[in-house]
């Protein structure tokens, strides 16, 4: 739990960093679906799908505080080992929603 409150931290500050005057925090457990999602929706300044597509990758950034962005690399990393996804849906001056599943059951 502390590595995944650490990754909603580091979305979290995405957000912040994208101009976003409002920020959503979902956590949800569906122990029927055998699910639980994170998800943090914002209203920053969104990004293009090429740009979503270089977010997942971990030699691309645009802070200048680091030499790597791993954040969301290691998320959906761990969300796939997990059973689950990583979905991002954005769009320029609309905002941006990231979205982890992962299999309650599963042991990690």
């Amino acid at each position: 739990m502390r590595e995944l409150s650490l990754h909603v931290l580091d979305i979290v500050q995405n957000s912040i960093e994208a101009g976003a005057s409002r920020i959503s925090v979902l956590i949800e457990e569906d122990l029927k679906k055998d699910s639980m999602t994170i998800e943090v929706e914002d209203n920053g300044r969104g990004m293009s799908d090429e740009r979503v597509k270089q977010a997942m990758d971990p030699f691309y950034k645009t802070r200048k505080t680091r030499h790597v962005g791993l954040g969301l690399p290691l998320l959906v990393a761990a969300a796939r080992h997990c059973g689950g996804n990583l979905v991002i849906e954005s769009k320029p001056a609309s905002g941006t929603t990231v979205k982890a599943t992962f299999r309650h059951s599963h042991i990690d």
